[in-house]
Order: C-alpha cells, then structure tokens, then sequence
C-alpha cells in the first residue's frame, strides 16, 4: 500500500439493498437477495485528496416469466451479478450532480473474463504493482493508489458477467444459458439498466468502456441498450478491439489476417532489438506500405507469382520481420502468429508472447512448431489474482467462499448461433447506434505489441466501418508502445488516462 493511501473505511456488510432500494415484492423471503458492502476511502491524485465511496457485492437480476398458460409468474431471479461500484464524494461526502456527473460501465472480455483487469490495471483508483517485461516483480504482489485513475472525470461501476468474478447463475438456471453472445449480451445490458435504474443515473453521462471480447460486446450493446431499454450512450472506449473475427482469420483461404499481422510482427521484431536502430515510427510506416501495398497484391495473386517476385516478397518480408526469407518462403509468405511466436528467437531458445510480445518465454521444446504458453498472460495472472483476492476482502469488505473467477474455461462452450456459416462481426451494430444516436463518440486504443488483437486489424475494421461522412470525426483512435493490457507499461499507463479523460470530457455533452 503506498504511503499516501488513507486504510479503508469499511461499513459493517450488510444484506440489504443499501444503494438500490426498491419496493418488497411478494416471496421475497424465498428469493435471493442483494449482497453488497458499502466503504469510504480516499486516494491522492496530482496532489489533491479524492474521497469516494464504494459498492461492491451482487445484484439479483430477474427476468419477466410467463407459465404455459400464458400468465404472469411474477419477476423470476436468474443470476446474482458481482460488481463494484466507485462514486466520487462531492462536498461535505454528498453525492455529485447525477446530470454532470459521468458514469461508466467497464468489463473485459474472454469469454470467460472478469473486469480485474481495467479495474486493478487502468481505471480504478487502486493498482496492481507487477513490474513490466524484463522487469517482473514477482510474488508475493501488491497493490497501490493508482494515480491515473479514470474516476477523476467518471464514476465507474465493473462487472464480471455470469460465470466470471463471483457472478453466478441463480438457483435452478443453466448457466449454460447465459454463455454466448447474444446471452452475455443481454445479460450485461439488462444489468447496466437496473443499476441505472436502482442508483437514479437515468440522467448521468453514460459510457462503456471494454477491453478484447469486451469490446464486441460493448458495441454489440451499443445497439441493445438502445432498441432494447432506450438507453443511448455518450461514448463508448474499445481497448484493444476485436469488433469483426475475419481480421484474426487465418485458416486457409483467409489472406487478410496475414497482411494484418505483419506491422505487429515488425513492431515486435524491433522491439526484440532485430532491425537495428531505425525509430519505430519507420518500421511501423514502412510494414504497413508493404502489408498494404506488394504484400496484400502478392498474396492475392497466389501461384501467379513468379519464383522471382516470391524471392522478392519473403526477403522484405524477412527484412521487416526479423524472419529468414527461407521459413518465410517454407510457410508461402503465410507465417501463422503461433509460428512467428515460436520462431522469431529460436537462435536465443526463447518464445513471445501473444497477448504482448515484449514478454519473453521458455519452452522445453526448441525444436518444436508451437508455444508451451503465452508468457505474458503468466506474467499478468499471479498479480492480478492475488490483488483481487486480497483486495475485495481487506479493503472493500466482501466475503464469499466462492472462488473469484478471474479467467475461467467455464463458459465453454461459448454459442455463437447468431453467426452461424459467417464471421462473428458487430462493427455493423456500432455503425447502426452511431447512425442513430449522432452524438455517440468511439475511443480506440491500441497497442502495437498486441498480437491478440493486432492494432492494424483494428484500423481495418475502423476503416471499412461504412460509417456517415459527417459523423468519422466521432471516432479517437490512440495507439500506445505496449501490447494487449497496454496499462502494465507505466507510460503507456499515463498516456491512456489522458487520452480517456480528454475522451470523456469531449463526449459527455
């Protein structure tokens, strides 16, 4: 804990509905209930004492059921949904003005994600202390104030979606039922509703903020808060995008995914110290012009290449990758991120990762085609836990023998019937809200050592968004020297809480 941080608060836990009162509803004594703890805290940011409040516990999430007759059953509990919720106290601990006030909504992604990661890396005002690539901690972790939290300009509320966090399936549900996407979709948006509803921020600013999955599911409820609960957003924050699976495809037949890569290739070549000492800038302008350009039109040609021009493509392909011409040639100029991964240091016997390709590994197998492990999802899994668990109990109250389900494999198999025989896609959705809410804004951040979600994959997506003239200047794409979490590189960290405070202050009206 850092020296300026004030010891938690903590009110006694109670099992009652503290921030969300409503009106008894009849068998309530049969039903589950809300669980939530309430704590007050303080934090320095910029040299200035912010107090705020905190709710962190489950919200019952009911569902209108009808029997085979055709009447009414009353509101049926379907899931009990963990959040925790940070409103910053105004004068003398009262509230802020819930019409200037902005309120966001964060998670992550997966499947399978809880929302630890934004929460403890980027927005709240408490982070996880882990170190960066090449200068991890180690155990035991830590946490510490984060001086870039995001609640300087906005209340945040996370949620962990059924299954992940202690969010759970009520009693007699499949969980089963929740774990796909229109499901997931419907669920988190039923949620934010109700909380809007029970807290009175019906009049607040509004945001999503989602990182990986979370971002297809942020625009995909960009739409369904929308057409469902006439809920329309201020903005929407995408770190680290995936809003259309063709730019990740690379099965055969699918070129695109390659040309798409490449630039996160090169990026992480002069990382790892193999293309000289040219700025990054260059590397990165110079692979996008031949991704876009020579390299695009050669695999588009197929066999129509010559023996010459495929020479040509591999050795500057080979140049700007810090691949040999002879593997690129052996994988016909289509190296697979699993290979790159495994290849690019092989002389060294070390791998990277794919979350973050500064993060270096160790396999057993030198010789081998694939990676044992992404060694920057180990280098972030440990800290993270660790700082939850200890974290929701010590200084926010919450107690729950249930395991905190940070990542978990759960939620497979995940449904997405939706997409049957196409890709799963949602840039429409966005395009479709932004069309008919003008004043929507979009903030997209990435990372240029990301190869989950590779940054050139991002501004495909964006560039081909088919979106109204008049409103392209309602979109802010940031790009940052890290990878995936980009917040674990302390710069990056810094540079994102800007641009996301600028954001906010833009869009909120």
């Amino acid at each position: 804990m850092s020296d300026n941080s004030e010891p938690p608060r903590v009110d006694a836990q109670v099992d009652v509905q503290v921030p969300f009162p409503r009106d008894p509803q009849p068998g309530d004594d049969r039903k589950p209930r809300d669980r939530v703890t309430v704590t007050r805290h303080a934090v320095r940011v910029g040299g200035q004492e912010l107090r705020y409040t905190v709710t962190a516990g489950t919200l019952v999430l009911g569902e209108e059921s009808l029997d085979k007759d055709g009447k009414s059953e009353g509101c049926k509990p379907r899931a009990e949904m963990f959040f925790t919720a940070y409103a910053l106290d105004g004068a003398e601990g009262e509230p802020h003005d819930p019409r200037q006030r902005p309120l966001t909504f964060s998670f992550n992604g997966g499947p399978g994600s809880s929302s630890v990661w934004l929460h403890l890396g980027l927005l709240g005002p408490r982070r996880v202390v882990m170190g960066d690539a090449e200068a991890l901690t180690g155990p035991p972790y830590d946490l510490t104030d984060n001086e870039y939290t995001l609640l300087t300009h906005s209340d945040l509320v996370f949620i962990d979606p059924v299954s992940t966090g202690y969010s759970r399936a009520a009693e007699g549900e499949k969980p089963g039922d929740f774990h796909g996407f229109q499901a997931d979709v419907e669920s988190v948006g039923d949620f934010i509703r109700l909380w809007t509803s029970r807290a009175g921020r019906w009049l607040s600013p509004k945001f999503l903020i989602g990182e990986s999955y979370g971002t297809l599911r942020a625009a995909a409820l960009s739409g369904y808060l929308q057409e469902r609960h006439g809920l329309f957003l201020n903005g929407v924050m995408l770190v680290s995008s995936i809003l259309d699976y063709a730019t990740v495809d690379t099965s055969p037949g699918h070129d695109l995914a390659y040309v798409l890569h490449l630039p996160t290739y090169a990026a992480t070549a002069w990382y790892h110290g193999l293309l000289g000492e040219r700025p990054l800038a260059d590397v990165l302008r110079q692979a996008e012009a031949f991704a876009d350009g020579d390299y695009a039109l050669a695999l588009h040609r197929g066999r129509r290449l010559s023996d010459e021009e495929r020479q040509s493509v591999a050795t500057r392909y080979a140049a700007l990758t810090g691949l040999s011409a002879d593997y690129v040639l052996r994988c016909d100029l289509r190296v697979p991120l699993h290979r790159f991964r495994k290849e690019l240091l092989r002389g060294q016997g070390l791998t990277v990762g794919r979350l973050d390709t500064r993060f270096i590994g160790l396999d057993r197998d030198h010789a081998g085609e694939d990676t044992e492990y992404d060694p920057s999802m180990s280098a972030i899994m440990g800290p993270y836990t660790a700082a939850m668990n200890h974290y929701v109990r010590a200084e926010l109250g919450y107690a729950s023998d249930l395991p905190y389900e940070v990542l978990t494999g759960r939620v497979r198999p995940w449904s997405f019937r939706e997409f049957e025989n196409q890709h799963v896609r949602v840039s429409d959705t966005l395009r479709e809200a932004m069309h008919q809410n003008p004043h929507l804004k979009v903030y997209v951040g990435s990372g240029y050592f990301d190869a989950a979600t590779p940054y050139h994959a991002t501004r495909h997506t964006f560039d081909h968004l088919q979106l109204a003239p008049s409103l392209r200047g309602n979109i802010r794409e940031m790009f940052y020297e890290s990878g995936h979490m980009m917040y674990v590189h302390l710069p990056s960290l810094a540079l994102q809480k800007q641009h996301l405070a600028e954001f906010i202050e833009w869009a909120k009206g």
